[in-house]
Parts: C-alpha cells; structure tokens; sequence
C-alpha cells in the first residue's frame, strides 16, 4: 500500500483559479446586409408562445415572422413590434419583438424573421412535463472564456436557459450590445432565454444619460406583463412544473415597494399540484462566502426583505451571479441551516472580463 504526506494529498486537492481571458468583439457579418436579422434571441411568453427578438440595420423591414414544423415550409405567420432606442449619441438598430404561437410542446420549429431572403432559424419548444433540462449561468461578458463557457452549454442539449444579469458587459459602450447579441445568437436563437438584470445593465449616467436600463430593456423584453407585473425587471414564468420567479436585485425591493407587493402577490398564486418545484433568480446573492461583494445593500437589503417570503413559500432553489465564482450552500434560512430553506448557489463565473473571485 502507498503511504503519502497529508500536505501532499492537500497540495492535490487545491484549485488554482485560472486568469481572465482577452475580450472579444464581434462585428457585423458581411454576409448579412441592411435588412438581414442578427442577434436573434428568443424567449418564452405564457405557456405555449414564444417571443422572436432580433435588430435590423435597415429602418424598412417589417416586424413579421413566418414559421412551421418542416425546414422550408413557413405556413404560419405573425406581426410584432419595431422600436428603437438612444443613448448620448448611439442610435440603435431596429428592434423587432414577435410573439408566435400557440405552440406545441417539445416540437422543433423552423422560421425566418422578417423579408423572405432570410435564413432560416430553428428552435424547440420545453417539454409539457418533466424530465427538463436547464442551463443556468450567470455574467457572461465577452471573452474567449465566454466563448469556452457557451460551447460547453451548446452541448448540453438543454431546454431553457436561465440567466442571472451581466449579459454583455456594455458598460455604456452600446455596441458591445451589438456584439454580445451577435456573440450569444447561435444559442439564444435555438432556446429560449429568460434573463433578468445585474448591475452591468444599469448604465445611468448622471446629467448625460439619466435613465437606467435603456439598452436593457430595450434589448432583452422579457414576459413581465404576463405575470401581473409592471416593470420589465421582475416577473415570473411557468414551464414543465416549475414557477421561475425572476428578481430585480437593482429596483426597489423593500416592503411596500412595487416589487415587494407583486412578489408576495406572485407566490400567494402558485399551484404547487401543477409546479411543484420554485425557483428563483437574483442577480446579488443572499448568501456567499467569497470576499468579494461582501456588505452590498443589493444582497443584505433584498435578503432582509424577502427572505420570510421565499422562505414561507417554501421556495426550493434560489440561483444568484454577481460573484464570479460557484458557491452551493446547504438549505438555509436567517443564516443558519434549515431544512425548510432554499438551498442557494451561486453561478456567477460565466466567463466576463474581470475574472473570477479569487479568495
């Protein structure tokens, strides 16, 4: 039998963390022309719709999409919405938004957004019921560790994508927007992606820009008015037995605030018997051993304030980013172990340019 040091078998088990990567930057095609769609996303609306998102250079190209269940064939068709946005200077493209459907479950659909000249996309709906896969993960960002961290997702054949904010890492630079939803395409054209937003997406600006989420809520429309709620920031969704709850970590959270009230409203509504599993998403953990973000009013604030209704909810998972490190705790609840808690777990490393926390 080998006989080995303790500080041997120590060494082995440690993790060095590996370094940031260099920023990426997609650009624009030249494939693609005026009218061609890019950043194409997806996301789900209700049960049994789905939102077509995408942005067009050319100002004359409708907000129609066309789709069916065979490549080539397009029988369906439905119309949306184009809006645009400004920022200081930056004018953004035209943003389509076309919810289609009724759609059936755990079927692939093919389908073009807007002339007929333009390729082809597909995507599949999430099954009715379980077994159902998810992606969750947290600040993205742009760089060769996100481009890692998505080909690892793209082979996971999952279902829905769950994103807890930090998409793109703009940082008032619009056309990281651009290049991020160019970046994300071949994933977030093919499943849906439920997003809410981190502290990257705030992007106020005094005397300059003074409103916050422009691009962000411009960008990435999320169904919000389905669930009762009246801010694109905070909604929730059901899909194959579960009720997602999304939170806004950067909009008023307190009691009596409107957030507040619609989440209290939100949990009273749900049907165990029909979703037996809760989630929920925030950008700020509540719970997090690392050093960094440590004394934030965002995460001790929101946790101090919610933590009695997810807890009195029973809720079953609370996913969190901000923190760019993975971190699971055990069932918690007022700081302390809890069997009747959420277990909490952070997934904050998707890949941004700052790097991951490192003690």
């Amino acid at each position: 039998m080998s006989r080995y040091h303790p500080k041997a078998i120590e060494s082995s088990l440690s993790y060095e963390r590996p370094p940031p990567r260099k920023s990426t930057f997609l650009s624009l095609s030249q494939d693609l022309d005026s009218s061609s769609p890019q950043q194409v996303h997806i996301s789900m609306v209700g049960e049994d719709k789905m939102r077509i998102s995408w942005i067009t250079e050319d100002s004359g190209t409708p907000a129609t999409v066309k789709y069916g269940t065979s490549p080539g064939s397009h029988p369906f068709s439905a119309n949306g919405e184009t809006t645009k946005y400004r920022y200081i200077l930056y004018k953004s493209g035209e943003i389509h938004n076309v919810v289609i459907g009724p759609l059936k479950p755990n079927t692939v659909y093919y389908y073009i957004c807007g002339p007929f000249t333009s390729p082809e996309f597909n995507f599949k709906t999430p099954p009715a019921g379980f077994p159902i896969k998810f992606a969750v993960v947290g600040d993205l960002g742009q760089t060769d560790w996100t481009t890692s961290t998505l080909d690892h997702i793209s082979k996971s054949n999952y279902d829905v994508m769950l994103l807890p904010g930090d998409l793109s890492y703009a940082d008032t630079m619009q056309p990281l927007w651009d290049s991020f939803g160019r970046l994300v395409e071949p994933l977030s054209s093919h499943r849906p992606w439920m997003v809410t937003q981190g502290n990257h997406e705030v992007e106020k600006i005094p005397i300059l820009h003074n409103q916050s989420f422009t691009s962000y809520n411009a960008r990435w429309l999320m169904p919000f008015e389905q669930s009762g709620s009246t801010s694109n920031l905070y909604y929730s969704f059901e899909v194959s037995g579960l009720h997602i709850i999304m939170l806004g970590s950067y909009t008023d959270f307190g009691p009596g605030s409107a957030q507040y009230n619609w989440l209290k409203n939100d949990l009273n509504k749900i049907d165990r018997k029909k979703t037996p599993w809760l989630i929920v998403i925030v950008h700020a953990p509540w719970y997090n051993s690392n050093t960094a973000h440590q004394g934030e009013y965002e995460s001790y604030g929101m946790k101090s304030s919610m933590e009695d209704l997810l807890f009195n909810a029973r809720v079953d998972i609370v996913f969190a980013g901000h923190v760019h490190a993975y971190e699971r705790f055990t069932r918690v609840y007022k700081d302390k172990a809890n069997n009747c808690g959420p277990i909490y777990i952070t997934i904050g490393d998707g890949g941004n340019r700052e790097g991951l926390a490192s003690k």
